[in-house]
């Protein structure tokens, strides 16, 4: 097995976890019944799938040059993505869109009904 054939297969297996990854986050967003299940679903396995295909890339074009940009998508998606979801979390809690019976502990009861008039 020559060392070009590896890296296609790494590429390969890569790409598909990857999408596999994706598909599971769509289509937790659309049957999960809650929105505390749902932020899981968007976040969670997404950020996996994204780490697996800029993995798949870099396997794909073997070039260092290319490392400096990969690490800066995946950097900018960390940041990004837990905020995005923190942020949807909280409007949601806001909004009283999930149940509360899910939640085991409540930290941001006080503190919500503090700034509410």
């Amino acid at each position: 097995m020559s060392f070009d054939t590896v890296f296609d297969v790494l590429t390969a297996v890569c790409m598909i976890a990857g999408a596999l990854m994706s598909l599971g986050a769509a289509i937790g967003l659309v049957r999960f019944p809650d929105l505390l299940t749902r932020l899981h679903a968007g976040t969670k396995p997404q950020v996996f799938g994204m780490i697996l295909m800029l993995l798949a890339v870099g396997f794909h074009f073997r070039s260092w040059a290319l490392l400096p940009v990969l690490l800066v998508i995946l950097l900018l998606q960390m940041l990004t993505i837990p905020i995005s979801g923190h942020m949807m979390g909280r409007s949601g809690y806001r909004n009283k869109h999930f149940h509360k019976d899910d939640l085991r502990h409540d930290d941001l009861r006080a503190l919500v009904d503090r700034s509410e008039p």
